[in-house]
């Protein structure tokens, strides 16, 4: 029954994965009709050396690759997860017998990396306010957001800029001038087009880029045949293309989303007339020159229009002895637009069995639109907590009035270029990669945001002591001044030289197996701004993973990575809090030690994962930062030093059969010392994280699944008043506690076909189902609105509460 987190085994339904690939013979050209065989499954390659076989999952396998001129090739041991697709493209020699156990865990994961390989499958599945690659690392330990209209994330202490994201080895970037989620849309990523993904929370190797805290690989497909899927629901539209020429030369690979957050919006306890709309689109195109050398395209354009007109609000808040209310009244309007295109070219040749070279260009360009002006007008009172009242819930007396006006002209364009070369050599069971790149950054900014306060009739100035005052009793003639106020106007061109070695290696010890890899990151950059001097850094970064499986248990592996890992400061962390670039930042520097344990095992004959870790991060040259919301703004100066230690745990596997599961933990803490004035908690200290995913069947209707997503965290320090120091004001957040239900029945997919005839013949997949966001209704919040008390002359922390539950139809359909 649903809701069961252990239970008894119930009747496995089949389940499958496919192993796909092109085979070659020695001299690098594509060898047909061999003949691939797993059990009583079998298929043949084509005039391409193409072939494609599903086989069974979550069990043991061996397949075999045999053909009439050439040695029989074994791959032995292969656990590979529900609808996973494990790409393997073997060389067949002549006269020669290859003999292959291959080292996956019992769900098909590389183990001696270190970097997670989660199943794309289930970031389609899982029901969330943002469903994507996102929604599935949120449920990772060491993972932290508490926004669930964001995709952004933070790891391990970091903020939502120290993460890198891969696309088929394109670095991909996220605009700039986001302040809310509500404004954010969509991330780069369409789940709906990705084969496989990787995540390492740190401690990754040297070829995966200089950032703080964490790397996302992102692999998108190479379609194997003809597909078209759709999927409709309340809050938009999507559909993928996948086409494949007669010859299997030349494949594309086109996603488009449609979506309109106005559902999610319109529960806030805010009223207001939302248009949200976001629009992407998406092309992977690969054509097969030959054996040898593939060329690949990838494209994006999305544009995000976000349209508030906001109306009134109310919100309740304090204790059962005092309870209070805040009512706001709008007037005025909101407009956002971000417009983003990438390019992308890259060329893969294979020039022998053990040299591959690679070369990619790319050229990113964003232009960003944040305009507002709007009034509102409140009252904080205390409200009638008679049950027998007719006006119970509402204000009864004022504790205190005033205004607020918020005005914003933000314009970004933002143009960046890249060059690209990497090279992989593969010697025996040795692997050299190394890589060149060259970067080009070009921004343009223009910032001019005011806020104006007026309480209680006084105008409430910036509290600074020139504008120190005794009203009402005596006057005070000041110029009138926002109480907050940024302009400024910049232009800044930085030029990049990245380049990175790495070895790794696989050597025994005795009887046990040592895997290691060591590796160097250097780069050197020149920032030039529009009225300053230009500054050059230099920066290097040795790093280093090992492993270590130990003879005594084979499905044991311990993980070693260390290293110093360096950010550059791109162009946000070059911004101080008045909008002035400071050519002088620094790169901030960390040094990152982790370590892990990973086994697999079986219970109820099924397979099962648990992985480990524990880590430590000092970093300096530190750039602090506040945080509001998903609007991350820096003081630009390297003055301050923290450090981050934590734990990770994550067991994960088949707790319901043909289905993955997981249940993780995380323990963390961060603090920094600005100045030397000691330790405080960073904006990103969340201490204890506790997630579950969980997939369930009803046995006799197994047609009918359920996805269950549970997150408990607590808060993070944030919401603060302006102008408040840190080191007096220490405020957290409230817990965030989230739980996503989906529920669909499955008419049609590979295991469920219809008979030429059938209404349902025509469908490979046909899905419908619902989903409630938020189930439990919990009160979640991100930030506080400060309002003060006429009286007592205190501010009160009013909170800005997220979303509340919402439910959802969605219907998908593949042909």
């Amino acid at each position: 029954m649903f809701g069961a987190l252990l239970c008894v085994a119930f009747s496995a339904i089949g389940q499958t994965a496919t192993i796909t690939g092109v085979i070659l013979d020695e001299q690098n050209l594509p060898l047909r009709d061999v003949n691939i065989q797993e059990g009583p499954r079998g298929t043949t390659t084509d005039t391409n050396g193409f072939y494609l076989l599903e086989v069974r999952a979550d069990e043991a396998i061996t397949v075999t690759f045999s053909h009439l001129s050439h040695e029989r090739i074994e791959l032995r041991d292969l656990v590979l997860t529900t609808n996973q697709v494990f790409g393997f493209n073997p060389v067949m020699k002549a006269n020669t017998i290859q003999i292959d156990s291959v080292e996956v865990s019992a769900l098909g994961e590389r183990t001696v990396s270190g970097i997670s390989n989660l199943s794309p499958e289930l970031a389609q599945k899982i029901p969330g306010a943002n469903a994507g690659i996102e929604n599935l690392l949120k449920l990772l330990p060491g993972v932290s957001s508490n926004n669930e209209l964001s995709t952004q994330y933070g790891v391990r202490g970091g903020n939502f800029d120290e993460n890198l994201v891969y696309v088929n080895d394109i670095e991909v970037y996220r605009p700039f001038l986001l302040r809310s989620g509500q404004q954010e849309g969509f991330s780069f990523v369409n789940s709906d087009m990705v084969e496989s993904l990787y995540f390492s929370p740190g401690g990754f190797q040297a070829k995966y880029g200089d950032k703080l805290s964490s790397v996302l690989d992102i692999k998108y497909k190479t379609p194997t045949r003809f597909s078209l899927q759709a999927e409709g629901s309340l809050l938009g539209l999507s559909s993928t293309l996948e086409t494949v020429s007669d010859n299997r030369k030349f494949t594309t690979l086109t996603g488009f989303r449609y979506r309109n957050n106005s559902l999610f919006l319109n529960s806030q306890q805010t009223k207001a007339n939302f248009n949200p709309v976001f629009v992407d689109l998406q092309s992977f195109i690969t054509y097969r020159v030959s054996s040898r050398f593939h060329l690949h395209f990838l494209g994006n354009l999305g544009r995000n229009e976000y349209q508030n007109t906001p109306v009134s609000r109310q919100t309740n808040f304090g204790t059962i002895a005092n309870p209070l209310a805040l009512q706001i009244f709008y007037l005025g309007r909101e407009e956002n637009a971000f417009t983003t295109a990438l390019g992308a070219i890259k060329a893969d040749i294979f020039s022998s069995d053990v040299l591959r070279l690679k070369f990619s260009t790319s050229l990113y360009h964003t232009t960003e639109e944040e305009y507002s002006d709007v009034v509102a007008q409140y009252e904080l009172g205390e409200i009638d907590t008679d049950l027998g009242s007719g006006s119970l819930g509402e204000v009864t007396s004022s504790r205190g009035i005033g205004s607020q006006y918020n005005r914003s002209r933000n314009d970004l364009d933002a143009l960046i270029h890249t060059v690209s070369h990497r090279g992989e050599l593969r010697i025996n069971k040795s692997l050299l990669s190394w890589g060149l790149k060259y970067v080009y950054e070009d921004v343009r900014d223009q910032i001019r945001e005011s806020e104006f306060i007026d309480s209680a009739g006084f105008f409430i100035r910036p509290p600074r002591e020139e504008f120190i005052n005794n009203q009402p009793e005596e006057p005070f003639e000041a110029p009138l001044l926002a109480y907050n106020s940024v302009n400024a106007r910049n232009q800044t061109q930085t030029q990049r030289y990245i380049s990175y070695v790495q070895f790794g290696n696989r050597t025994p010890i005795g009887r046990h197996r040592l895997t290691y890899n060591f590796g160097l990151r250097a780069q050197l950059w020149t920032l030039r701004a529009r009225g300053l001097e230009k500054n050059t850094q230099f920066i290097f970064s040795p790093r280093a993973q090992l492993s270590l499986r130990p003879d005594w248990q084979n499905d044991l592996v311990f993980r070693l990575s260390t290293g110093i890992y360096q950010q550059p400061a791109f162009y946000r962390e070059l911004r101080n809090a008045e909008g002035s670039i400071v050519p002088e930042v620094k790169a901030q520097k960390a040094f990152h030690l982790v370590l892990g344990s990973e086994q697999s095992f079986r219970i109820w004959d099924r397979p099962f994962n648990l992985r480990s870790e524990v880590y430590f991060k000092s970093l300096w040259d530190v750039n602090t930062y506040t945080l509001e919301d998903v609007r991350i703004r820096y003081v630009a100066n390297n003055d301050a030093k923290a450090y981050a230690y934590g734990a990770d745990l994550r067991l994960f596997g088949a707790f319901v059969p043909g289905t993955e599961s997981w249940i993780s933990l995380g323990y963390l803490k961060t603090e920094e010392n600005q100045n030397n004035r000691g330790y405080i908690s960073r904006p990103s200290d969340q201490r204890f994280k506790a997630a579950v995913l969980f997939q369930d069947y009803i046995p006799n209707i197994p047609k009918v699944k359920m996805y269950l997503n549970l997150v408990y965290s607590t808060g993070v320090p944030g919401g603060s008043p302006s102008y408040s120091d840190p080191y007096i004001f220490q405020n957290r957040l409230r817990d965030y506690k989230r739980a996503d239900l989906g529920i669909s029945h499955i008419f049609v997919n590979e295991d469920h076909s219809y008979p030429e005839g059938h209404w349902l013949h025509g469908f490979r997949e046909l899905q419908l189902g619902f989903e409630i966001f938020n189930l439990f209704n919990n009160q979640n919040s991100i930030t506080n609105t400060w309002v003060r008390d006429v009286d007592s002359k205190n501010e009160f922390a009013v909170p800005n509460f997220m979303t509340s539950r919402i439910f959802n139809v969605k219907l998908r359909v593949r042909f």
